[in-house]
C-alpha cells in the first residue's frame, strides 16, 4: 500500500474504520459537554433545596422524619373514636407498646425510639393526641382526663387488652393517669421528663405561645441543652410552625394550671412498675419532680440521663431506648423494676 507523502499511518485500525462509518447528521458530542449543564442543574437543586429549609426548616425536618418511618415500616393510619378521628402511627410485630407524646408535640416526636423499639420486637403504637398532630381539633377542654379517655378508647380501638405504656413530658402525665384509673390495662409504665406535679414555674404559660424570634429562642432554650447551636432562622420558623395549634396549646395549658388533674400525694396507689427517667440538663420540668415521682410510687425506678434536656427521646434516643428495654425484659412480678431493686435510682452516662 502506498501513501502520499506527509500522510499520517493509522495505527489503531478500530477508531480508524469507525470514523469512516456513516454520520446520522448530528455532530459528534465533545468530550464532557454534559458536565456543565448537569452541574449547573446539581447547583440548582442544592440552592432549591437550601432555600427551602431555609424558608421552612421544621417542615423539611418533618418530612424527613415521615420518611425515616416509612423506610422502617411503620405506618400513617386514623381510627374514629366517638365524635372524633384520630392518628396515629404503627409499625412492627411482637408485644403491644403505646407512646404518647407531650404538648404541642405529635406521634413522630417518638421517630427516634419508636424504630429502635419494633427491631427489638415491639408492636409500636404512637398516638396523634386529640388537637394535635394530624387528629381532630375540636372545641373542647383539652384536659388531661379527656385526653386519658381517648387513650382508652384507643386502647379499645386496637383490641389492647393490656400493654406497655410510655409517655413523654404531658403524655407522661396522660400516661400515669391511665395506669391509676386502669391498672389492669398496662402491663409496665415509663414516662420521660413528666409533668403531673406540682412545680414552681421560673415562666409563665405564654412561653408555649412565642411571637417574637426572641420568644421562640427563649423556649428552645428551655427545650435543648442545644438550642445556642440552633441558628436564627430556625428558630424564626418555629413561630409559624406553631401558630396553628396555639389556642389548643394555650387551652391545655389553662386546664393543666387549673390544677384538678394533678398527681399530687395520688401516685402511692400506682399498682404497676414505673420506670421514671430524666434528662440531667432539663430546665422546663426539674429533675426533682422525678424524684418525687419515684419517691410517691412504691414499685418505681429513677434515672437520670446526662447530655440531655427535655428533648430526651431527641437527644438521647439511643441511651433512652437502652433503659426502656432493660426495664420492659423484666418479668411482671420479679421484685426488680428496670433491672434494679425497686426504689433503686442511678444517673446514666
Amino acid at each position: 500500500m502506498k501513501m502520499r507523502a506527509g500522510a499520517k499511518a493509522c495505527l489503531m485500525p478500530e477508531p480508524c474504520l469507525a470514523s469512516s462509518a456513516p454520520s446520522s447528521g448530528a455532530p459528534p458530542l465533545k468530550p464532557r459537554t454534559w458536565l456543565k449543564p448537569t452541574l449547573a442543574l446539581a447547583s440548582g437543586l442544592a440552592l432549591c433545596t437550601g432555600g427551602v429549609f431555609y424558608w421552612r426548616p421544621w417542615r423539611v425536618l418533618n418530612e424527613l422524619i415521615r420518611a425515616r418511618l416509612r423506610l422502617a415500616g411503620v405506618g400513617s393510619e386514623y381510627v374514629q373514636l366517638g365524635p372524633f378521628r384520630i392518628h396515629y402511627r404503627v409499625g412492627g410485630r411482637g408485644k403491644p407498646l403505646v407512646l404518647v407524646h407531650g404538648l404541642g408535640a405529635t406521634a413522630e416526636s417518638w421517630a427516634g425510639p419508636m424504630t429502635a423499639l419494633i427491631r427489638r420486637g415491639y408492636r409500636v403504637y404512637a398516638i396523634d393526641l386529640l388537637g394535635f398532630g394530624r387528629s381532630d381539633c375540636p372545641d373542647v377542654d383539652y384536659s388531661i382526663t379527656l385526653q386519658t379517655q381517648i387513650l382508652e378508647q384507643f386502647f379499645d380501638s386496637q383490641n389492647l387488652a393490656s400493654a406497655d405504656l410510655g409517655g413523654w413530658s404531658m403524655g407522661g402525665w396522660v400516661a400515669l393517669k391511665f395506669a391509676l384509673t386502669l391498672p389492669d390495662r398496662v402491663r409496665r409504665l415509663f414516662v420521660v421528663d413528666s409533668a403531673g406535679l406540682t412545680f414552681e414555674l421560673p415562666f409563665g404559660p405564654a412561653v408555649f405561645q412565642p411571637a417574637t424570634v426572641e420568644d421562640a429562642q427563649r423556649l428552645l432554650m428551655l427545650l435543648t441543652p442545644y438550642a445556642g447551636y440552633l441558628p436564627r432562622f430556625m428558630a424564626r420558623d418555629l413561630i409559624r410552625y406553631m401558630r396553628p395549634t396555639r389556642w389548643v396549646v394555650q387551652r391545655a395549658m389553662q386546664s393543666m394550671m387549673w390544677g384538678g388533674d394533678l398527681l399530687d400525694d395520688k401516685l402511692q396507689a400506682m399498682r404497676v412498675p414505673v420506670l421514671v427517667v430524666w434528662g440531667k440538663q432539663d430546665r422546663l420540668i426539674p429533675s426533682t419532680c422525678g424524684e418525687e415521682m419515684h419517691r410517691q410510687m412504691p414499685h418505681s425506678r429513677f434515672v437520670m440521663l446526662d447530655g440531655c434536656g427535655h428533648m430526651l427521646p431527641v437527644e438521647g434516643s439511643r441511651k433512652l431506648v437502652a433503659e426502656i428495654v432493660r426495664f420492659l425484659a423484666q418479668e411482671q412480678g420479679s421484685g426488680q423494676v428496670g433491672g434494679g431493686q425497686v426504689g433503686s435510682g442511678q444517673v446514666g452516662r
